[in-house]
């Protein structure tokens, strides 16, 4: 079994047996996951980047005490490339948060989740491109299989007009998410194997907060929400942003990627079991077909990667 290069976390000998606060931390994270796309419905029709400049500000105010106090000398420690590369990681999750609110008030949450998760199969394109990493057949075939599945996806929405503002542009968008999410990852990989979490996060952070702004100010967007809204805008960052990625980030000291890859793939299917109950947004046959088949084209790719 590999471990991540993450320094700060416990040692090789306690990988085989995590503690069960790891397992209660992930069983969180991966509830405040799938509470993303809901959150975002409940906010109604709230601007997408008004709502992504407040999710990604929460982070960023939650953790600066302890990036500015204990973990100062770290951050002053960092290199200008790593400073380079995290800033650069944070605009493009600005940009990433921007796209998939904008996307979950456009298509149905189901259809905007499952497309979002397929960043592994991006990645795999984007290291071949890129970085040279030749893919394997069997993610080469994953990916293949991927675009069947979201195919179906988008004719399994052919007549969602009625219910959703525009399910096409909003099926797009998830993907162009998943793009983005894509690039932030490898972006942020080689600063996060030399920085703990709050040191690479809060930067991060902090710089996808100044995109979320930039974009707003922009484009016209106010930078205010009503009471109820900037609720559950905190409630976008404090969760999903904090809760779901903080345990991911403390669970590779403990448990392989492959695995927390193939764990991310419940966040679409809690997101859909709670819209489908909370807001009857029940995916079609084919929606279903098509998910099932998206869902298992990245577990092939993930499961490949550190098998």
């Amino acid at each position: 079994m590999r471990l991540p290069k993450t320094p700060g976390l416990i040692s090789s000998s306690l990988v085989l047996r995590p503690p069960a606060s790891v397992w209660a931390a992930l069983a969180i994270g991966l509830l405040a996951f799938g509470s993303s796309p809901v959150l975002i419905r409940l906010a109604g029709d709230a601007p997408a980047l008004t709502l992504a400049a407040w999710r990604t500000s929460a982070v960023a105010l939650a953790l600066a005490p302890v990036a500015l106090g204990p973990r100062r000398p770290e951050l002053a420690g960092l290199s200008r490339r790593d400073w380079a590369l995290a800033l650069g990681a944070g605009v493009v999750l600005g940009l990433h948060f921007m796209a998939w609110i904008l996307s979950v008030q456009l298509t149905s949450i189901a259809s905007a989740a499952v497309l979002v998760t397929t960043s592994p199969l991006f990645i795999a394109v984007l290291g071949a491109v890129f970085l040279s990493e030749r893919p394997s057949r069997r993610t080469t075939a994953a990916i293949g299989v991927a675009v069947v599945g979201a195919v179906m996806l988008g004719l399994s929405e052919g007549g969602g007009a009625e219910r959703y503002p525009n399910p096409a542009l909003g099926n797009a968008i998830a993907l162009g998410a998943a793009v983005l999410v894509s690039v932030y990852l490898l972006l942020g990989r080689a600063v996060r194997q030399r920085a703990s979490f709050v040191a690479y996060f809060w930067p991060v952070n902090a710089a996808a907060a100044a995109t979320c702004i930039v974009g707003c100010l922009v484009a016209g967007a106010p930078l205010t929400l009503p009471l109820p809204i900037a609720g559950i805008a905190l409630a976008m960052g404090l969760g999903p942003g904090l809760l779901g990625h903080g345990s991911f980030a403390n669970a590779l000291g403990y448990l392989p990627a492959a695995l927390l890859g193939l764990l991310s793939l419940t966040e679409p299917v809690i997101a859909s079991a709670v819209a489908a109950v909370w807001f009857g947004e029940v995916p079609s046959a084919l929606g279903m077909v098509g998910m099932a088949v998206v869902l298992a084209a990245i577990a092939a790719v993930v499961s490949a990667r550190d098998g």
